[in-house]
């Protein structure tokens, strides 16, 4: 694993104190069936250095503001979370980025907010939960969103909440059910022709897109019956999509998102700290031992370069953390390393 801080992560999370407050006021413990994790800039910054991060660009896990029934209230508390984003980018110069919150299932705000987010704080992109109380992204009534997302060029990022519908007992929806989230959104993107129709957006989908990578040419086949496209179409819009690698890059996911995506739409993500720690040094030591070196170095980075130019256009940020900070960093990337290597199936 690299020791020179030069990835790009596009999935990472933050949980800011009044927002783990709010959460806790409206009975929320955790996300997706997993407690709410401890955050801080620091530790997030720790992580960053262990992976070999140079920038993260952040974002608010689900349930984002879908918490909150009031439709002003969802909107304030957007407001809130991208200007706390927007001060951490300017307090850690060059360190993070990030993607906008917005007051999902409201398209007339959260276009408002992605234009204040985008035009007037910097924001790198916005993230848009794949379902909000139910209702799916590629649904009708959100075209006033997708202009403002299209006239920007916007990227956005595609994360998944719970589906709407009981949860089965004994199975996390983090595990599985996040999984079906994202493809039923990229899927109603396509089929409702969203990503035909505004083109200049670029739309990021993580978990490796869930199951769009595994199962295109199936969805293919029944677009083409439902709609009368073509599946040669509908696979190219599926194509189109960018992925990241968060808890995704093993050696029987990664060959399949790299053979599917278009190049250059693979990008690194941890998930921290929803994932956890040891979880991130996994999944980043199958992504550094299981590609060429050319492929490596545009999931770490160029890729993301060409699609948030200003990162090309800035150094990457080469913290020098102390001695015993990097030994101990260099003993914990060599066991993740092993452990990687000794938990991989056999061929038999």
């Amino acid at each position: 694993m690299t020791t020179t801080p030069q990835r790009v992560d596009v999935h990472q999370h933050i949980v800011p104190p009044f927002y783990r407050d709010l959460l806790a006021k409206a009975g929320i413990a955790d996300a997706g069936g997993r407690a709410l994790p401890d955050w801080s800039p620091e530790s997030a910054l720790e992580l960053m250095d262990l992976l070999g991060t140079a920038t993260a660009i952040v974002s608010v896990s689900t349930p984002g503001t879908g918490f909150l029934s009031d439709p002003d209230e969802a909107s304030a508390l957007a407001r809130r979370l991208n200007d706390f984003s927007a001060s951490l980018t300017a307090d850690h110069p060059g360190r993070f980025g990030y993607f906008a919150t917005l007051p999902m299932p409201d398209a007339a705000a959260s276009a408002t907010e992605a234009a204040r987010a985008l035009d007037e704080l910097g924001a790198d992109g916005v993230t848009l939960l794949a379902n909000n109380q139910g209702t799916y992204l590629g649904t009708d009534g959100q075209d006033a969103l997708w202009r403002t997302l299209d006239e920007r060029g916007a990227i956005v990022f595609v994360h998944p909440a719970d589906l709407p519908g009981q949860a089965v007992d004994g199975i996390p929806p983090f595990a599985a059910d996040f999984l079906l989230d994202t493809t039923r959104a990229a899927y109603l993107l396509v089929r409702n022709g969203v990503v035909r129709r505004y083109p200049h957006i670029r739309f990021i989908l993580g978990h490796a897109g869930g199951f769009v990578p595994y199962a295109p040419h199936r969805m293919a086949v029944a677009l083409a019956g439902d709609t009368g496209r073509s599946p040669l179409d509908t696979l190219d819009d599926f194509r189109g999509f960018y992925f990241d690698t968060a808890l995704s890059s093993s050696p029987a996911a990664l060959p399949t998102l790299l053979s599917f995506a278009r190049p250059g739409h693979v990008l690194f993500g941890s998930d921290w700290p929803f994932a956890p720690t040891p979880a991130g040094q996994y999944f980043a030591g199958g992504l550094d031992t299981g590609v060429e070196p050319d492929t490596l170095q545009a999931v770490n980075r160029a890729n993301a370069e060409a699609l948030l130019p200003r990162l090309a256009a800035t150094p990457a940020p080469t913290p020098s953390p102390p001695a015993a900070v990097r030994l101990r960093q260099g003993a914990q990337r060599a066991a993740a390393r092993l452990l990687f290597k000794l938990v991989q199936p056999g061929t038999d």
